[in-house]
Formats: C-alpha cells, structure tokens, sequence
C-alpha cells in the first residue's frame, strides 16, 4: 500500500506516496485532474521539475505525475547497473501502479533519454513526448564540453568531495550563477539531496548514459515532439545548440521552442514559459484526438 514520506533535512517536509513498481520503489506525487502528464528528472536534483510541476498553467488543468527516479531522495537505491532502458520500465510500472495508460512524457537532460526510451519501447503509451535538453554525445563539441565542464566535476567526486562535485557540475553545465538559482528556486534541502545522491549520479547514471544508444532509441518514435533549449544555453556551450539542431533533424515531426533566460537549469530559470509552452503543445494534441 502506498504510504506518505517526508523528505529534506533542512525541515522542509514534502509528502509524497511511495509504490513498490518491478522490483524498486519510487516515490512520487500524483496531483490534479485533466490529462495526465509525466515528468521525469534530470541527474543530481531530484527535484529539480518541482517549480515546473506547480505552474498553474500545467497544474490546473492536468493530473501531474512527478517522481524520484532509483537511486534520489528516498526511492531505492540504485543496486549494480541500472540502464536507461531499466528506468523507462520503471516510469511504465509506475503509469501502470497509477492506472495511467496513455500519457504526455516531459524529460529534462538524462529524463529526457528516459523519455525517449519510454516512446520507443511502448510508443502506444505516449501521447507527446517533450525533451528538455537531451544530451547528444555524438555532436562535435563533445568532447571539449566534456574536458571542460564534466571532468572537474568527476575529479572532485574521485577525491571525495561530493558537495563540490555537484556544485563543479552544475556551474559547468549550467553557468556559473547556476548554484545560487537553484537555491532560490527548489525546496530548502534540495542541494543537500544532490550531495547525498551523488553516487547515484556520479557512479551510477553517468556511466548509463554513455552505454544509452541515442539512436536505436530514437527509431520507430511517431509520438508529436516539443524539442526545447534554454535560450542562454549556448552562452555556456555550443555543444547546446548541436544537440538541440541535431533532435529537430532526427525527428521529422519534431517542433522546436526556445525558452527565454534560461539555460540547461530550464525549469527552475522560466518555469512559467517553460509551462505555458508544455501546455500549448499538448493541448494541440489531445489525448481525446489520438487513437
């Protein structure tokens, strides 16, 4: 039976349900009522989707589905390898436990792979399917976005010091205020929880994402795509734009949207654009007008 959990340290309690899904345990929120809508996180912030989930134009007038992924906050602990293919089975199981058969899929960054794997393997399943900053590996600027901006951050990890791992991450990957923005716009005690997952992230996720074929998972999607970028994102790297031009070429049917003054940290910098634009692109395609 699901039951209630309180989460941060820092007395910021948020209640959330908890469902037992193949074989893992997730916790999660199920809030509202309309068509449902799924989203799925990114590495390091378990909550990272929180600002966008409460912007009255998505909550109004849908049911939204949040959750910790394995291995965050207080879901299970991710035990060996967990694939990108695993955790789009665990997003099904929990759609299944919630009576969820058909669903608008949002993913942001490493969410995003989910989201697309999700699409892929059960693509009766997804309505629409928004990818929020999906990381391209194959793109050219890679590998200097890589030296530049990921291996300070797994240096750090490698010498024990999550807490500034995480901070060397998120200011590489997200700018250099980035730290600061998410403090002011996620739960008290989220960024002790991004140190706390950590080894998820770090020893766990990254190395799922380089096995994760962006390609086989892209095949046979016919699901309406919204392909976003924070606008400010190519400031911090061009490896951005490659990947977001590289996503509106791969999919035929895919629309692009921009999001004002917000870099790869796009739901917490513009969570009121980010859900107005989720919400247009959905209600162009209705649940109640798909077979």
């Amino acid at each position: 039976m699901a039951k209630a959990s309180a989460r941060y340290p820092k007395g910021h309690a948020v209640a959330m349900q908890r469902a037992r899904v193949d074989g893992a345990e997730l916790e999660y929120q199920a809030d509202g009522t309309g068509e449902p809508v799924v989203l799925i996180h990114g590495g390091v912030l378990a909550d990272g989707l929180s600002p966008l989930a409460s912007q009255p134009a998505l909550a109004e007038h849908h049911r939204i589905v949040s959750y910790h992924r394995v291995g965050y906050a207080e879901s299970s602990k991710a035990e060996g390898d967990v694939e990108i293919a695993d955790q789009a089975v665990h997003c099904r199981a929990l759609l299944d436990h919630l009576g969820v058969e058909r669903v608008h899929v949002v993913g942001h960054s490493s969410g995003a792979m989910i989201a697309l794997q999700l699409a892929h393997d059960a693509p009766h399943r997804v309505a629409t399917l928004a990818l929020l900053e999906l990381p391209d590996f194959q793109q050219p600027g890679i590998a200097d976005f890589a030296e530049t901006r990921l291996v300070p951050a797994f240096q750090r990890y490698g010498g024990g010091d999550k807490a500034g791992a995480v901070d060397a991450f998120m200011r590489g990957v997200c700018g250099p205020n980035s730290w600061e923005a998410a403090k002011r716009a996620l739960p008290e005690g989220a960024l002790d929880q991004a140190t706390a997952d950590a080894d998820t992230f770090f020893g766990v996720e990254m190395p799922s994402t380089q096995r994760w074929r962006l390609e086989e998972a892209a095949s046979g999607v016919v699901a309406p795509v919204l392909v976003v970028m924070g606008a400010l994102s190519p400031k911090v790297h061009r490896v951005y734009t490659e990947a977001h031009d590289a996503m509106l070429n791969r999919f035929p049917q895919a629309e692009p949207f921009l999001l004002p003054e917000a870099t790869h940290m796009l739901a917490q910098d513009n969570p009121a654009d980010l859900a107005a634009a989720l919400a247009n692109f959905i209600g162009r395609h209705p649940l109640k007008g798909q077979s």
